[in-house]
């Protein structure tokens, strides 16, 4: 099976930058996310930790 998929994709011209281009959006993604969580508000983190522990009377 790999040998079919191997040969397949030696033969499509200029494949060897679709690895490079996902590993560039998987890693902009990446920081992308991790900046947004370390600039998270603390208060609104402490406010959702407690959600599972707060009363709800409806």
């Amino acid at each position: 099976m790999l040998k079919f998929v191997k040969h397949n994709l030696e033969t499509i011209v200029g494949v060897e930058i679709y690895p490079i281009i996902s590993l560039t959006i998987f890693f902009v993604v990446f920081v992308a996310f991790f900046i947004w969580a370390m600039t998270y508000s603390k208060e609104k983190i402490n406010e959702l930790s407690e959600l599972p522990f707060k009363e709800d009377n409806n």
